[in-house]
């Protein structure tokens, strides 16, 4: 299984059914082909879809159906359709219980970074500052360090913050770290890894209750 399965699975495990849930672009996107069919999540997306499905395979693949990041999605039963304004009314009106979101950086406070790298032409924002403000919880699915192995649960961020908002739940393929009384808390570490390991791929810091 590829690492980002993994993640997006150890994310899916966050959401409760009856819930509407908005995934972000990235890692997130990957929630959809993992979550059960009888989840009793609704997938939302701001380009204004309810009932978000898997990605189809190449054969079954409908252009014109696709999710905010653009990339194919197939409808679930009861899929429902609406303007982009109305979407971003569902998101800021707090009616999407949930968001996971991608991140390029979150820091000890659960302050992220996930929208602009400084002198690098990136498509911007989106919808990211709306989720982070105007989900109910947020959770944040990531690897849990850089490809050149810098970590990305960091002290201060060093990217432009999305938000003052804090996020709920940060899930990497290591560990889970949820946020209490404005702190990054460890509440689980993943099979195949140990606390040595978070710690030392971690630069924030964070408080132990696994």
């Amino acid at each position: 299984m590829s690492l980002s399965r993994t993640i997006a699975e150890r994310a899916a495990s966050h959401l409760k059914p009856g819930e509407i849930v908005n995934l972000g672009i990235g890692i997130p996107t990957l929630v959809a082909d993992v979550l059960a069919a009888d989840s009793g999540v609704a997938l939302q997306t701001e380009n204004g879809m309810l009932g978000v499905g898997p990605a189809p395979d190449e054969a079954h693949a409908d252009p014109e159906l696709v999710n905010a990041g653009k990339k194919p999605v197939t409808e679930t039963l009861g899929t429902s359709y609406f303007s982009s304004a109305a979407s971003f009314a569902m998101i800021r009106g707090g009616h999407v219980d949930a968001a996971v979101l991608g991140i390029l950086e979150v820091d000890e406070q659960g302050r992220i970074a996930n929208w602009s790298v400084p002198g690098k032409p990136i498509l911007g924002v989106g919808g990211a500052m709306d989720l982070l403000e105007g989900a109910r919880r947020v959770i944040v699915a990531t690897t849990h360090t850089t490809k050149d192995g810098t970590p990305k649960i960091v002290h201060e961020l060093g990217y432009p913050v999305t938000g003052r908002r804090p996020v709920d739940v940060v899930v990497t393929e290591a560990a889970t770290f949820e946020l209490h009384n404005g702190r990054l808390v460890l509440t689980e570490v993943a099979n195949g890894y140990d606390e040595a390991w978070v710690a030392e791929h971690t630069s924030a810091d964070y408080e132990v209750r696994t």
